[in-house]
């Protein structure tokens, strides 16, 4: 196997890793819904590039395609373990937007629409990122 294909499916990870990326996979997939599809009381495509043009994230209907689409399937793609690594780059730099331009004027804590839930998930993302998909993964049974 190729030494890229090695590094990018490859895991030092064990079985703790795995209950992370499957959990932080559920959650961004869930969010991701809302964005594209009205799920879970979201707003859809529609209200999502409306709401991102009002806090200057424009064109917003790409921004919310963007966004929705990186969410809903790399968020599917850390709960089956398939290429988790791009997937949790993919969700970092989401993440990362996220908190720079809606949450860090906020502050900290959630109760006041601050960055703490965003900077949860980017430590499981970057997490994942550094170590690879677990044990329990489709990557892992790849790489072997």
């Amino acid at each position: 196997m190729s030494t890229l294909i090695k590094n990018l499916l490859g895991t030092r990870a064990g079985y703790g890793l795995t209950v992370l990326r499957i959990f932080v996979g559920i959650i961004f997939a869930a969010h991701g819904s809302q964005k594209l599809f009205g799920w879970f009381g979201g707003g859809g495509l529609a209200g999502t590039a409306q709401w991102m043009e009002s806090i200057g994230l424009a064109p917003g209907y790409l921004m919310a395609l963007l966004a929705g689409g990186t969410e809903f399937f790399a968020g599917l793609a850390l709960v089956i373990g398939l290429l988790a690594r791009p997937a949790a780059l993919g969700l970092s730099f989401t993440l990362l937007v996220a908190i720079f331009s809606v949450h860090i004027s906020n502050g900290l804590f959630m109760a006041n629409n601050g960055y703490e839930f965003a900077l949860a998930l980017l430590g499981g993302t970057v997490a994942v990122l550094f170590e690879g998909a677990g044990k329990l993964s489709l990557d892992a049974t790849i790489a072997k």
